[in-house]
């Protein structure tokens, strides 16, 4: 299998997804300006959406959408648990928590990396952040990831939007349960072994 993607964008939740699984990857930076991939192919061809992650398998089909690359990669490794079973009700909350952080968190960052946003834009896009982060926050009490004790790939994704509230200057601080978890995420080996990858840490 074959990663495309952008270094600290969205994709480095499925970068980080497929590190986790042990499976056998490559990666391969896009240059999302120009729509060229590191080795010179155009990504439009790839990927006629025109953005990471896209991952093409080993049969050549490629897939797109990061939480559907996600849940591939875990179906591949079930022993591996980076997702509940599927028709579990376990399962549903893996999907209601992609859901979650795609729509009201990745989405709502978006804003602030758009340079047509304006302030009023960023500005209810920050307040919509600062809710559904003290939300996740509560939801973590008590807990060492989303689902409870496994790591799954919807942490792989959490952990990635929230890699970018530094950016934006948003300090974590308040939500000591969101503080505590990114830096449990981040001392993961898989995790540690793709920031260096991608020039992150």
């Amino acid at each position: 299998m074959k990663l495309f993607h952008k270094p600290g964008s969205c994709s480095l939740a499925s970068h980080i997804a497929l590190e986790e699984s042990g499976l056998p990857y490559q990666t391969e930076a896009v240059d999302l300006a120009t729509k060229i991939t590191a080795s010179g192919d155009d990504f439009l061809v790839i990927n006629p959406k025109g953005y990471v992650p896209a991952l093409r398998l080993d049969s050549g089909e490629v897939l797109s959408e990061g939480p559907a690359i996600l849940q591939y990669v875990a179906d591949q490794v079930p022993a591996q648990k980076l997702a509940p079973a599927n028709a579990t009700i376990e399962r549903y909350r893996l999907q209601s928590w992609l859901a979650f952080i795609g729509t009201e968190l990745h989405k709502s960052f978006g804003a602030f990396f758009n340079p047509t946003a304006g302030d009023d834009w960023k500005g209810a896009a920050l307040a919509n952040i600062e809710r559904r982060l003290g939300y996740t926050d509560e939801q973590l009490a008590g807990k060492s990831f989303l689902l409870g004790d496994d790591f799954s790939v919807a942490d792989a994704y959490l952990f990635t939007v929230l890699s970018w509230a530094k950016y934006i200057k948003l300090d974590l601080a308040r939500w000591p349960n969101l503080l505590a978890y990114q830096a449990r995420v981040a001392a993961r080996p898989a995790v540690q072994a793709v920031l260096k990858a991608e020039g992150l840490a």
